[in-house]
Formats: C-alpha cells, structure tokens, sequence
C-alpha cells in the first residue's frame, strides 16, 4: 500500500519540516546517553533556548522525574560534571536523567524504549512514577519486555515474531488467557509488548 498519509494533530507531516517535524518526538531510549557537562544542562538540552536562568523549568522536570534527591546529594548539585559514561552515576540514575530531558522538552508524542531495562527494582519503581508525569496527555508508545513497564497503557499490543497476536487492555488480554495471560507470571525474553 502506497497511499494515505501520517497526521499530527491533523496536519499532513509531509507539510512540516524535518526539524518541526522532529520538535514534537521525544524519545527515552534504552541505552542512555548523557554528554560531556553538567547535570542541568544535560536535562536542559531536551529544550533548546533553556539556559541556567531556566533553572526553575530544570528543577521541576528533575523533581517530578525524581532526579532532584540524588542530585542534591551531589557536591556540586546541577552543576556536577558528567561525561559520555555518566561520570559515578548509576545506570538507574542515568535513566532518570534522560527522562527529565524527555519531560522538560514537552514533547506531543513520546517513544519509551525498553527504558527500564538497566534499572533495579527499587529505581524501576521511581522511573514508573516518572512516567506517569513524563506520559500526561500524551500519546506514547511504549516498547516494553516486562509486564510492569504497561500495566497501565490503554492498549497494548503483544508481539511474537514480529507479529502482533494480541491486543487490548492489561486487564482484557490478562482475562482472555491467551499467550499475554500466560506471560504475564513469568519473565518475557523473547517476546515485546508495545
């Protein structure tokens, strides 16, 4: 098939820029990535113009995304010095910055890419919470291998090969017993959910 077109918010995307286009994604891969620089202007990049006068936007996105506890505990606060590895920051706390990128840049549509996949229990439970702030009248696509990560979506897609064979809400697909029903008790490997 080779015809229709993709809207946003009803306009044509054929009609936007790349750039503009671009300005209304927002994405939280798995494998983070930070930059050499502070911790607020790692979280400021997800807006362009923000400088360290926004340092109210920088904490609100921090505090809702439950980055603003750790980094106060730092030395230096926001102004703490990280590199390209996350300079003595965990895995889990790396995540939680790149969310607060994602939340400060305000995007229309959000792509959440096995993004708890690095974290711990405890972390998987905060970085969940900022994702309720992060997804708010959003629309979001979330790739997930654990169940948790989408209990709360309002559609969820279950993949195999490649294949969706499931669709529905958490509670649906889990009353329909079908293979998302008998998942759902144990690890996914090899299947996504989306």
């Amino acid at each position: 098939m080779d015809a229709g077109c993709i809207r946003l918010d009803g306009i044509d995307i054929r009609t936007l820029t790349r750039e503009v286009l671009r300005s209304h994604f927002g994405v939280v891969p798995q494998e983070t990535w930070l930059f050499a620089g502070s911790i607020h202007d790692n979280i400021a990049y997800g807006r362009s113009g923000l400088t360290l006068a926004a340092a109210t936007e920088v904490l609100a996105a921090a505090t809702a995304c439950h980055v603003d506890e750790f980094v106060r505990a730092l030395p230096s606060g926001y102004g703490t010095l990280v590199d390209e590895n996350g300079g003595g920051l965990s895995a889990g706390q790396q995540q939680l910055l790149t969310i607060a990128r994602a939340f400060i840049a305000q995007p229309v549509v959000l792509f959440l890419d096995e993004a708890t996949s690095s974290v711990d229990t405890r972390t998987e439970r905060l970085v969940q919470q900022a994702f309720v702030q992060l997804r708010a009248g959003r629309t979001s696509f979330v790739i997930a291998h654990r169940l948790s990560t989408i209990q709360g979506a309002d559609v969820i897609a279950y993949m195999e090969a490649g294949n969706v064979v499931e669709q529905g809400s958490h509670a649906a697909l889990i009353a329909a017993k079908g293979r998302t029903g008998r998942s759902a008790g144990r690890s996914v490997r090899t299947n996504r959910f989306a």
